[in-house]
C-alpha cells in the first residue's frame, strides 16, 4: 500500500545537516508554539502531533539513519512504498509515547510489515507555560523616581481536565527607577501554568508613562521650557529651574538669547536603569511678554521703541 512521503525536516523547519541538538531545539520551539493547552486556534493540535511525529523519528538516531536512506529517492508528498524487502528494527515491540495516532506514512516507514508492532498513548510531554504580556500606566513623576503598586488581572489557566479557568490575580510589583515607555517588567512564574510538573511562564509588564504638565519624555531624555522676560533674554541672567527630582538648578542665560534655543543638562534626564545611562535634561527657551503693563512699563517699552533701530523682520 503506498502513502504520501512526509518530509520531516521540512516539518521541524530543520536541516538535514543539522545535529541532534539543534532537532530537539526545533521540536521544543515548535511544540511550545502549539501545544494544543496553550494554543487554541483551529488545528493547531494536528500541527502538534505533526511535529511530534516528526521528533519520534529525526530525535532518534537510528530511526532517523534508516529514514534518511529510504528517503533519498522521495520528495515531501510524492507517493511512498516502502523498498521491496524493507524491515524496520529487530522486531522489538516498541511504545512510542505521542500526542495521538501517527500518520499512514509513518506506519508504512516503522510500523507496517515485516517492522515492529507498535502502541501509541495519548500522553502529552510536560510542557513550560506560556509567557503573557499585559501593560502598565505610570506617571512620568512614578517613572523617575520608582513605585511600588498592586495591579488586578485576569489569569486563564488550563485544568488537567481541559477546562478553562478564569479568574482575577492580585500582584506586587515594582517600578524601577528610570522606566521608560516600553521597559519591560518580568514577572517570573505569573504565566500560563505548566503542564504535568512544569514551570510556569512568565508575564511582562509593558511600561506606559503618562503625559506630564512640565515635562516631555523621548527616549531618556526630558525636555521642558524656561520662561524668559524679554530682558533676561536680551541682556542675560541667572534663572532657576526645577528638576523633576524637585532640587532647582541655576541656569545662565546669555545675552541676546531667542525664543527655541535650548539648554542642555547633561545626565539629569531619566536616572539611569541597568545597562542603560542617565538621561539628558533639554530646557527650550521660552520668550514671554506680559498680559497687562504698568504705565511705568509702558514708558519705558516707548522709549525704547523710539531708541531702537532692530528690525528682526530685516534681511
Amino acid at each position: 500500500m503506498s502513502t504520501t512521503y512526509k518530509d520531516y525536516y521540512e516539518v521541524l523547519g530543520v536541516e538535514k545537516a543539522d545535529d541532534q541538538k539543534a532537532v530537539k531545539k526545533a521540536y521544543r520551539k515548535l511544540a511550545r508554539e502549539f501545544h494544543p493547552d496553550v494554543n487554541h486556534d483551529p488545528g493547531a493540535e494536528d500541527r502538534f502531533k505533526e511535529i511530534a511525529e516528526a521528533y519520534e523519528v529525526l530525535g532518534d538516531e537510528e530511526k532517523r539513519e534508516q529514514y534518511d536512506n529510504v528517503g533519498r529517492e522521495f520528495t515531501s508528498g510524492q507517493d511512498f512504498t516502502p523498498p521491496p524487502g524493507w524491515d524496520y528494527g529487530d522486531g522489538t515491540d516498541y511504545e512510542y509515547r505521542t500526542a495521538g495516532d501517527f500518520s499512514d506514512f509513518f506506519e508504512q516507514m516503522f510500523g507496517g510489515r515485516g517492522g515492529p508492532s507498535y502502541r501509541t498513548e495519548y500522553r502529552r510531554p510536560p510542557m513550560r507555560g506560556a509567557d503573557h504580556e499585559a501593560e502598565i500606566d505610570v506617571s512620568l513623576h512614578d517613572a523617575y523616581h520608582g513605585v511600588k503598586r498592586r495591579i488586578g488581572l485576569e489569569a486563564a489557566e488550563v485544568t488537567p481536565e481541559g477546562r478553562v479557568d478564569r479568574h482575577k490575580k492580585t500582584l506586587d510589583v515594582s517600578v524601577p527607577a528610570g522606566s521608560v515607555d516600553g521597559t519591560r517588567i518580568r514577572l517570573k512564574g505569573q504565566g500560563g501554568a505548566g503542564t504535568d510538573g512544569a514551570p510556569n511562564g512568565d508575564l511582562f509588564l509593558r511600561i506606559n508613562v503618562q503625559p506630564d504638565s512640565r515635562f516631555d519624555l523621548d527616549g531618556r531624555d526630558l525636555k521642558t521650557y524656561l520662561d524668559l522676560t524679554p530682558w533676561e533674554a536680551a541682556l542675560g541672567a541667572k534663572v532657576p529651574l526645577e528638576l523633576m527630582d524637585g532640587k532647582t538648578a541655576s541656569l545662565t542665560i546669555k545675552p541676546g538669547s531667542c525664543s527655541g534655543s535650548q539648554l542642555k543638562l547633561k545626565g539629569r534626564g531619566m536616572p539611569a536603569t541597568g545597562k542603560k545611562k542617565a538621561g539628558d535634561l533639554l530646557a527650550e527657551l521660552r520668550i514671554v511678554v506680559p498680559d497687562e503693563l504698568s504705565d511705568r512699563e509702558r514708558e519705558l517699552l516707548e522709549q525704547l521703541a523710539e531708541q531702537s533701530d532692530f528690525n528682526p523682520r530685516a534681511a
